[in-house]
């Protein structure tokens, strides 16, 4: 009876060492996992905040990326980047502008491309000088259709617009689209809330990496 009793002891002992072995492994693995995830957003963050404006020299066109319209209007968002593209425009840094983005939900009356023409011609800009891509529905999109419409004009090189947050993306894509050097020029936001769009960009940065594994087997990207 003692030896049993001697016997079940060890076991439970030498049970509750090896599930606390187990735990503290698990505990290591997940401090490993928060710190590679901690340092991934800094790295995010920090090449969104040191993102420096690269269109500074003239370039054959430049790539409005599309955002929401409120009714047929663009929204203050999206006009943001429009101002931008407008001044680029102006001081005769591109001569032509592709506005580009899909229908931004099933009832809208007319596409995102169709909406930035529009305001893009109440501002000055001439519509010959407008070309629209009426199918993206992603970033991905965005830029791979416009690098067909590039290449239907013999247009070697670009200049991306659109926000600072999301610039850094925009140019991981068109590097991996094979633009030739593409630029950026990309802008701060005064009626966007940073944080939120800041931290929706980590996520969307991170699921850009899958893509790309995604896209070496055939798999295209989901908006």
């Amino acid at each position: 009876m003692e030896l049993r009793q001697a016997a079940a002891g060890r076991y439970r002992k030498k049970t509750r060492v090896s599930l606390l072995g187990h735990l503290k492994r698990i505990f290591r693995f997940m401090v490993l996992v928060l710190l590679a995830a901690l340092l991934w957003v800094g790295w995010i963050q920090y090449r969104i905040e040191t993102q420096t404006d690269t269109g500074q020299e003239p370039k054959q066109v430049g790539i409005v990326l599309g955002a929401s319209l409120w009714k047929d209007s663009p929204s203050p968002a999206l006009k943001e980047r429009l101002d931008r593209a407008v001044e680029l425009y102006q001081s005769g840094r591109v001569p032509y502008l592709i506005v580009s983005g899909g229908y931004d939900v099933p009832t809208s009356k007319m596409t995102e491309a169709e909406g930035m023409r529009n305001y893009l011609v109440s501002k000055g800009i001439p519509s010959k000088r407008i070309v629209l891509e009426n199918r993206a529905r992603s970033t991905y999109e965005n830029l791979l259709y416009s690098k067909k419409i590039m290449e239907q004009h013999q247009w070697t090189s670009a200049v991306i617009i659109t926000h600072r947050y999301h610039s850094v993306r925009a140019l991981d894509i068109a590097n991996y689209l094979d633009y030739e050097e593409p630029a950026v020029s990309p802008m701060e936001s005064r009626v966007l809330i940073m944080a939120w769009h800041r931290g929706r960009e980590t996520l969307a940065m991170t699921k850009w990496q899958w893509d790309k594994v995604a896209l070496v087997f055939g798999v295209a990207p989901k908006s």
